[in-house]
């Protein structure tokens, strides 16, 4: 998994640093604190917060996986997959795959959550329902400027949540893109010099 310290953290009281101060006073189960109330949901309720992405990919992932070797496993993994398909067709649901792929090193199937009620239905719904499997919930972030994809590395590693027992993904795949990436944005910075100076 990614080192969480190479990355850097707004704090998570932006925005928020004039607010009253908080009651110190517990609610009646003794235990939990009484806050205020002001009568207005989270936006969060909604739509996704920046960076994740509202659009055509939505902002989570959720790779279930199974050993591909394993007959009950291959077996659950399958009845589950139709499930899925079965009781949450609004979602994105892809190919069932019978063997790796990407970078994803045993056999899974993926499906995609687009709103945080689909969010807060499955996830759930999968904790229950998953049985030997596991799975890994992983967001897409975006740039909230051009829309591209942010960071795919941190996305499956830092920003991940697993259900079950992690799996080790081969993340070499990501490095690559990231170099791509990053020669094609300098090939375009030479390519715009060039044209500057003729």
């Amino acid at each position: 998994m990614a080192d969480p310290s190479v990355y850097s953290y707004p704090s998570p009281l932006e925005g928020w640093d004039l607010s009253t101060p908080l009651p110190d006073e517990k609610a009646e189960d003794g235990k939990s604190y009484v806050n205020h109330q002001t009568g207005i949901l989270s936006k969060s309720y909604e739509r996704f917060p920046t960076p994740l992405d509202n659009g055509r990919r939505g902002a989570f992932d959720i790779h279930i996986y199974y050993f591909q070797k394993n007959a009950s496993q291959l077996k659950f993994a399958r009845e589950l997959w139709e499930r899925i398909r079965r009781e949450f067709p609004e979602l994105r649901i892809y190919r069932f795959w019978e063997e790796p792929i990407g970078p994803h090193p045993i056999a899974m199937f993926e499906v995609n959550l687009f709103t945080p009620a689909q969010f807060g239905a499955f996830i759930p719904w999968l904790v229950i329902n998953r049985g030997p499997l596991s799975a890994l919930v992983h967001p897409n972030t975006v740039d909230p400027t051009t829309g591209n994809h942010e960071d795919e590395y941190r996305d499956h590693t830092q920003r991940a949540t697993w259900l079950g027992n992690p799996i080790a993904l081969d993340l070499g795949m990501f490095h690559e893109f990231r170099r791509m990436k990053e020669k094609t944005a300098e090939q375009k910075k030479e390519l715009v010099t060039d044209l500057k100076k003729e």
